[in-house]
């Protein structure tokens, strides 16, 4: 694992298949890895049945193995808002200057974590009020980048989340 490396974190269960599925073609096919992370004691079933198994336990995460990591939503998302080893984990890629992303409802994860403190981001319409806090700028746009912290919307946001994320990406290794 290098600075080509993307961990994704997915839910257990009831992550957004389209969400990760755009995202991480569109990396890989930009030369990007691929590692899965989760918490899943077996597979992680997506919101249709699609299943993946997890290349890493939360508790084996390293940031500086990855380039960076992304957080996927899906309302199985919600169930790790206040998960306190995932916010110690992306506060490890924060203080690591690494890319974070996260889609759909993830963002209020990182809010939690205290990552959006002071910052712009945005979120799943349906969860706004769970990110507007008075330290976050929350927009109402598809996608929001605030320095290394990349944040949407939804599946209808993926490919423009994952172009986002691959620029920054491309920045940070210049």
């Amino acid at each position: 694992m290098n600075n080509n490396s993307i961990l994704y974190f997915l839910p257990a269960l009831y992550f957004n298949e389209e969400e990760f599925f755009i995202t991480k073609g569109f990396l890989e096919k930009n030369g990007y890895k691929s590692f899965i992370a989760s918490d899943a004691r077996n597979m992680c079933e997506g919101t249709n049945g699609k299943k993946f198994q997890a290349d890493l336990r939360l508790e084996n995460i390293r940031a500086n193995n990855f380039a960076g990591v992304i957080l996927i939503g899906g309302k199985g998302a919600k169930e790790y808002w206040n998960n306190t080893k995932l916010h110690k984990i992306i506060n490890e890629f924060n203080t690591n200057k690494k890319i974070i992303g996260a889609i759909c409802i993830a963002p209020v994860i990182l809010a939690n974590a205290g990552l959006l403190y002071g910052k712009r981001a945005t979120c799943f319409y349906e969860v706004k009020q769970d990110l507007s806090q008075p330290f976050i700028n929350y927009m109402e746009w598809p996608v929001v980048v605030d320095k290394n912290i990349i944040t949407a919307n939804g599946p209808k946001s993926s490919f423009e989340f994952a172009e986002s994320i691959l620029y920054m990406l491309n920045k940070q290794s210049r």
